[in-house]
């Protein structure tokens, strides 16, 4: 086979990038960590000497991290006076965690997922799954910290406007539930916005209702919502004005079983918000940013949660929304549109 050679130096070179890419991912994490992006953010241009002096670091790593960030482009660097900067844009992406252009939360969630390799591998040859509490509980914080503001920004202003007479029900005071909540995030932006209505949120993972508790009663919401432990297939309750499943339904076994189950618990006249990974339903529509992102995330940890469950679908986190037509479909719902999207998310309204 003939050989390119000039082709061949400029896939040599992206993976070079790649490589890069990867190291730079882990230490967005340590700055997190350390608090330097925030110190910097604060404090303006500083030498590495100030950065460290300013976060009780140690100026040797610190110098080290300023030049990989500056020529990964995550910092800014001014040779004449040999400080280093945020710049507006970079600030308000790697420390403003109530921003929907915060990227902080899919660095610290998916480093942690893909801290084990050797792990993955074994599964790639077996073909079984990896559960969700399988992993480490920075994936759990980050997930949170990368969905929670496109939440805030989209959800009450965007998503539930546009669900047929939602907004009136929840203002008026209607029940809902929030299967898969993890850390609560999307329950409490919905209990903030509609003080008349009350909130469940399930999630089989143990750990997260905990966190999800605690933060409830932080936002002073906790007289209005409560978390209990129940899977997708078997949550209590019924008559429910809502469901809602953020960004977790491609993760389940049986995502067919888990959609009848919530046709049975909605009122006559109830309504199923289900927010998923944006996709188009091919994959070569989907070789962009995006999908790299969630293609590599669903490889991770959306398939193997799917595989190491009952059933095992594994619809993946670009399923698409015609194979979740088909799982709806399947489970009984008849009405099914697609009410909103963002570019990373597919928001579809499904009633009975």
């Amino acid at each position: 086979m003939a050989v390119d050679e000039g082709k061949l130096h400029e896939f040599v070179n992206k993976a070079l990038g790649d490589i890069a890419g990867s190291l730079t991912a882990a230490l967005v994490v340590v700055g997190e960590r350390l608090g330097l992006y925030r110190a910097l953010a604060a404090g303006g241009p500083m030498t590495p000497a100030e950065l460290a002096a300013k976060t009780g670091t140690a100026e040797r790593y610190v110098r080290e991290w300023c030049a990989q960030q500056a020529a990964s482009e995550y910092l800014a660097y001014d040779a004449a006076t040999e400080r280093y900067r945020l710049l507006p844009e970079q600030a308000v992406a790697l420390t403003d965690d109530a921003s929907p252009f915060c990227v902080l939360g899919g660095f610290v969630g998916l480093t942690a997922a893909a801290r084990n390799p050797a792990r993955l591998v074994e599964r790639f040859k077996s073909g079984r799954g990896i559960g969700w509490d399988e992993h480490e509980p920075d994936l759990f914080e980050g997930t949170e910290r990368f969905f929670r503001p496109g939440y805030a920004a989209f959800l009450i202003g965007a998503w539930i406007p546009a669900l047929e007479g939602v907004q009136e029900k929840l203002t008026r005071g209607a029940r809902v539930a929030d299967v898969g909540c993890g850390h609560g995030a999307s329950t409490i932006v919905l209990a903030q916005a509609f003080p008349k209505s009350t909130f469940v949120g399930f999630d089989y993972h143990g750990p997260s209702i905990e966190i999800a508790r605690a933060r409830a009663k932080d936002a002073g919401v906790g007289d209005r919502v409560r978390f209990e432990r129940a899977a997708a297939k078997d949550f209590p309750g019924t008559g429910y004005d809502m469901v809602a499943f953020f960004d977790c339904l491609h993760d389940m076994g049986d995502p067919v079983g888990a959609a009848r189950h919530v046709l049975g618990t909605l009122a006559a006249d109830g309504t199923w918000l289900l927010v998923e990974p944006f996709a188009h339903d091919r994959v070569e529509d989907n070789l962009n940013p995006v999908g790299r992102l969630f293609y590599g995330a669903s490889t991770f940890v959306c398939t193997p949660a799917s595989l190491a469950q009952e059933v095992g679908l594994a619809l993946g986190a670009q399923a698409g929304e015609k194979r979740l037509r088909d799982v709806l479909t399947q489970a009984g719902f008849t009405r099914i549109r697609r009410a909103a999207e963002t570019p990373f998310n597919l928001v579809l309204e499904a009633r009975p």
